[in-house]
């Protein structure tokens, strides 16, 4: 069974897909408002602010605030995006997303650059590889983790669509924009990039391109990979990992976060519950990120194509 292949023609920034969708919406929907915490340019919310000075707020280095005020703006009908670095979206302002946008289930959208270990030089303290497990736990809280920029447009779009609390989380760096730019974004519906019969390899985020290049490698050496695009953590679906796993008997999942809290446990909890099977898990194992380049990082960290390699011949000699 030959792997479809994937390619692209060029690289963009997740955060780019977000600011375009930001500023269709922006034209399309006068509900849409946006709120940025002195990070306008990395967020990329410029047109937004250009085309709709009167429902843009800069609330400045004060994200606590920030997260209030959103929550204010749903009360008289408006649709907010926020928009600052994954670690401020989350941990900074843990507490006010907690009392103020879930435990009341406020239409809020929290938009999240600058994700994961790939923010690169700025190091440990601006990288965040907690936040999924933070913000998953909070009931009724969506969690999405995109892997291009065209997905992340796209889920941009969707969200604005959806009544509930939102995490949307992207990244800094340039990478290749593999998905079709047509395709519809389904919260919680997950993606099946290939077919195999030997592994299951889901994946997230920056990651999602990781795993195909390894289904490539992998097929090389005679293994077919089932490669899953995982782009919603919260709702997760379910049925296509269940599905792909009967076939498989065995699974990778890759996420650039903490293995401890991510994706990995959330997939691990449902074969618990229904298929219990060999699993390894493709993550940073419990600990701080650092300076670097993104590549070296991702390297470092074990967390690019050679590791979900790894990882499947060691889960399939467990099968």
């Amino acid at each position: 069974m030959a792997i479809k292949k994937y390619t692209f023609t060029e690289k963009k920034d997740t955060r780019s897909g977000f600011g375009d969708g930001l500023t269709e919406l922006g034209k399309k929907n006068d509900k849409v408002v946006a709120l940025c915490a002195d990070l306008t340019g990395s967020l990329k919310m410029g047109e937004f602010k250009k085309n709709h000075p009167e429902r843009f707020f800069q609330i400045g280095i004060a994200e606590a605030n920030m997260m209030g005020i959103a929550a204010g703006l749903t009360i008289g009908g408006k649709i907010p995006f926020t928009g600052t670095f994954a670690n401020f979206s989350t941990a900074r302002v843990y507490d006010q997303i907690r009392q103020s946008i879930a435990y009341s289930n406020k239409n809020v959208k929290i938009c999240a650059s600058h994700s994961g270990l790939t923010l690169g030089e700025d190091g440990a303290t601006h990288q965040t590889l907690e936040d999924i497990g933070m913000m998953k736990m909070l009931p009724g809280m969506v969690v999405i983790n995109t892997c291009d920029y065209n997905q992340t447009k796209a889920a941009t779009l969707a969200i604005a669509d959806y009544i509930g609390p939102v995490y949307l989380r992207f990244g800094r760096p340039k990478v290749p924009v593999f998905m079709p730019s047509d395709q519809k974004f389904e919260i919680g519906k997950a993606i099946q990039l290939t077919k195999g019969t030997d592994v299951t390899i889901v994946a997230t985020g920056h990651l999602v391109w990781e795993a195909l290049q390894a289904s490539e490698q992998l097929e090389e050496m005679g293994i077919t990979a089932e490669v899953i695009n995982i782009h919603t953590i919260k709702p997760l679906d379910t049925d296509a990992i269940l599905t792909s796993v009967a076939k498989t008997g065995c699974i990778v999942t890759a996420e650039e976060h903490n293995k401890l809290g991510g994706l990995g446990e959330s997939v691990a909890r449902i074969l618990t519950e229904n298929n219990p099977i060999p699993q390894e898990f493709v993550a940073v194992n419990d600990t701080f990120g650092e300076s670097g380049t993104p590549t070296q990082l991702l390297e470092k960290y074990h967390l690019n194509d050679m590791a979900i390699v790894k990882a499947v011949q060691k889960v399939m000699q467990r099968k």
